[in-house]
């Protein structure tokens, strides 16, 4: 019995090291990608490029996140995913290195939106929710909400230095800086993140028994859990990754905030986002999950209107990065677990893959949208009324899910 215990006790701590590398290789991964919304004023500047150029960056990233995820998703599900997040690292410090020496926009987007970007769809939420899904049970979300909040944990340290490190060199420098922490880290990751015996028996028996991936995604494109969950996550994009990621920051400093007051705004924002994502994961495990999700859409959405008067007022500004911190990435723990018990643990990779997709084209339109429009009217407050109304939306959608424990929580759902 004691030896039982002990066993027991040891593979949870195996567990929760996992599950702290994960939160370390995203803390780097969102780090390197947020970053460029603090560069984008002194790039421009330096390359004389216009805010819709600099806005495509991100929104081409996104794009090929997008394209990235439901394929990494899969092969999660069939081959294990300490190979592919450690690769994803290696991709974001290659692509942001190369970023660092481009002097033109296709070099840029070569860099910064096709490799990085790969890399960022890859050392991902979705990768890391389904590695942290697998080995829990008891506790799966608050586990997921911790480990995802290294999305946050890293913004949080490293945006506002890096606005500083700023003031003392250029914009360069600091890329390169970054572009190799990631580099650095990834083979830490593919070293320490073993998988059990377990762990291995068990992704060996999902790929035997795995039906083909035009049948999984039928599954899921049948599914009406799946289409709220998706849409869903889709507003998701536009409203987090999209307009505040990518313009925040060049919108603080347009309402006449210094460059290290916007910064420090973001990191107190990423701040809460942290606390949010784990009090999230924490919740999911203890109430109706399609209410508190439709919850955190709604309240989102009602922070935008704290957005739109910032100008001149610094306590509106902290006002909106605390209330906007508790409900930014708090989606995704709940998500997560709504897609683990509703489809299923044996495609719990590809479904995180192609929602993580959704998320990344709705962030892709919300990049785009804010400097198209910021452009063309010399404001941002349209891109924030957008945002306010597909925030509604997303929780309307939310409501319509029902709640279930029972279905694949446990046992995985099969395609």
């Amino acid at each position: 019995m004691t030896s039982m215990t002990s066993s027991r006790q040891q593979q949870d701590i195996g567990a929760w090291i996992i599950v702290g590398f994960c939160f370390l290789a995203l803390a780097v991964s969102f780090s390197a990608r947020s970053s460029l919304s603090l560069i984008m004023e002194p790039m421009e500047k330096e390359l004389g490029w216009s805010r819709t150029t600099t806005s495509a960056a991100a929104s081409l990233a996104q794009i090929f996140m997008a394209a990235a995820a439901p394929i990494v998703g899969n092969m999660v599900d069939r081959f294990g995913a300490r190979f592919l997040l450690s690769s994803g690292l290696a991709a974001v410090g290659g692509g942001v290195v190369l970023a660092a020496g481009a002097h033109t926009p296709w070099q840029f987007y070569l860099s910064y939106s096709v490799i990085a970007g790969i890399g960022f769809g890859t050392a991902a939420t979705h990768v890391v929710s389904t590695i942290v899904s697998l080995n829990f049970t008891a506790r799966r979300g608050l586990a997921v909400g911790v480990a995802t909040a290294g999305a946050t944990g890293g913004q949080l340290v490293v945006i506002p230095i890096l606005a500083r490190v700023l003031e003392h060199t250029d914009w360069r420098t600091s890329y390169v800086a970054i572009g190799i922490s990631a580099l650095a880290l990834a083979p830490v990751v593919f070293l320490l993140i073993r998988p059990r015996a377990a762990d291995i028996a068990a992704r060996q028996e999902r790929r035997a028994d795995s039906a083909p991936m035009s049948e999984r995604l039928s599954f899921l494109l049948r599914s009406p859990t799946f289409h709220l969950l998706f849409w869903s996550y889709f507003i998701c994009g536009i409203t987090t990754s999209g307009v505040i990621e990518a313009h925040l920051i060049p919108y603080s400093v347009f309402c006449g905030f210094p460059v290290a007051t916007s910064s420090d705004a973001f990191g107190l924002l990423m701040a809460f986002n942290l606390g949010g994502m784990v009090l999230a994961g924490w919740l999911s495990d203890r109430m109706n999950r399609p209410l508190l999700l439709g919850a955190i859409y709604i309240l989102r959405g009602l922070s935008f209107i704290i957005l739109m008067f910032i100008a001149g007022d610094p306590a509106l500004l902290v006002t909106f990065a605390v209330m906007f911190g508790v409900f930014d990435y708090s989606t995704v723990p709940v998500t997560a677990s709504l897609a683990a018990s509703h489809l299923g643990l044996k495609i719990m990779g590809l479904t995180m893959g192609m929602l993580t997709a959704g998320h990344a084209l709705g962030a892709a339109v919300g990049a785009q949208m804010g400097g198209v429009l910021f452009d063309l009217l010399a404001t941002y407050q349209w891109t924030w009324i957008v945002a306010l109304i597909t925030a509604l939306l997303a929780g309307v959608l939310c409501f319509a899910i029902r709640e279930n424990r029972e279905r694949g929580w446990l046992v995985p759902a099969t395609a």
